[in-house]
């Protein structure tokens, strides 16, 4: 990817892992690839001429088989986006239910019948 560009993003978590992305999701074989053609490539300025620690983000992995080659590779990992965030629309709808539920219930057992 293009970590010179302004929407290149990193993380790298106490495992070791480090996640690469775009931060517009414009980037579908992240993070090995970003379009080369992209239309919202810019330039990172902020950090120009600045002196980069042991923070700079790793080097990124190689690159598996099959990727770059394959149009369908886009479009696999789109469709698993896809499936994760209606998962999620799902989740937070049982989550937002049961907490309707509590809060219809008496919360405050003592002083009944009194």
């Amino acid at each position: 990817m293009r970590q010179d560009c302004k929407h290149f993003q990193s993380r790298t978590y106490p495992t070791g892992d480090t996640m690469r992305k775009c931060a517009l999701d414009l980037a579908p074989e992240a993070p090995w690839a970003c379009p080369q053609d992209c239309a919202k490539y810019e330039p990172r300025l902020a950090d120009v001429g600045w002196h980069h620690g042991t923070l700079v983000t790793p080097p990124t992995p190689a690159v598996p088989p099959g990727v770059g080659e394959d149009p369908s590779i886009a479009h696999l990992l789109d469709e698993a986006e896809n499936i994760i965030n209606r998962a999620g629309d799902t989740i937070r709808a049982q989550v937002d239910a049961e907490q309707r539920m509590r809060s219809k219930k008496k919360w405050w057992p003592f002083g009944r019948g009194r």
